[in-house]
């Protein structure tokens, strides 16, 4: 029986959702061990003498395609609608694949004018769009939000994956759920400010575990508790505007997170 053609591909992005997958440490040669990869540019080096196929255009058929990173060019554009193609299952991994992420902060100013601070006199060699999760061109089987993915997750999904199960889904519970399992103080009670009402949870409460506030990483969880996070804010002198500035540092791309009706709802 062959093993199953795994490619991974990255858009704009650190590179830290793949570099999660290597992070796998002891589990990773058991993963490698089950499939074959076909393409992963930050992980292989070409053989002596041998043309460079992972220049960052290449697209191979894969029964599985891992991919991280925003769609921030029209390159990108024509890049994923062919992945999309050679791939039988697509999955966006990290907070840039699924949301955008960070890159989508720049959406809020004039694509000129960005081309303009990042590149000075060079910009017209540039061209740049709106930055925008893969969903938003192609159909996307599987979202593994975080920035960067959370290992144990990416874990037991692949492995779910590679077992020929289809069905995998993401918790619907906000990280408000993981601290209290975790019996952590509030971090607004320590003064801070946390998205944790309103993020979707999976990440362990990562990092109110280790005193800071969530940022949001994992998106909106899904029907978020609105009411009462507006109840916790209000009891804390903060505002809607606080809220939703700081969720559009992962997910400014997604037009509910960038509207105040979606904080404003009521039951």
């Amino acid at each position: 029986m062959s093993k199953p053609k795994v490619a991974v591909y990255d858009f704009t992005g650190c590179e830290g959702c793949e570099l999660q997958i290597l992070n796998c440490e002891e589990y990773l040669l058991d993963i490698v061990g089950n499939i074959e990869i076909v393409y992963w540019r930050e992980a292989a080096t070409p053989p002596a003498g041998a043309p460079n196929r992972y220049d960052g255009r290449e697209v191979v058929e894969a029964d599985i395609a891992l991919v991280d990173g925003g769609i921030t060019t029209p390159h990108d554009v024509e890049r994923i609608k062919k992945i999309r193609e050679k791939s039988k299952v697509l999955v966006a991994m990290g907070s840039c694949a699924c949301f955008g992420g960070i890159n989508a902060l720049k959406n809020d100013f004039p694509m000129e004018e960005v081309k303009r601070v990042v590149y000075g006199d060079m910009a017209r060699h540039f061209e740049t769009i709106p930055a925008a999760p893969m969903s938003n061109y192609v159909k996307v089987d599987y979202m593994l939000p975080g920035c960067p993915m959370v290992k144990d997750e990416f874990l037991k999904f692949f492995k779910s994956l590679l077992l020929g199960k289809t069905k995998w889904v993401l918790p619907d519970y906000p990280v408000c759920v993981e601290c209290k399992l975790k019996e952590n103080v509030c971090v607004f009670d320590k003064g801070m400010f946390c998205l944790g009402p309103v993020t979707r949870a999976g990440c362990g409460a990562n990092c109110p575990s280790f005193g800071v506030g969530c940022e949001g990483c994992r998106g909106l969880v899904p029907d978020p508790n609105t009411n009462a996070a507006l109840d916790v804010l209000t009891e804390r002198g903060l505002t809607l505007e606080d809220a939703v500035k700081r969720m559009k540092l992962f997910c400014n791309a997604l037009e509910p997170v960038s509207r105040l009706d979606v904080w404003t709802k009521t039951e």
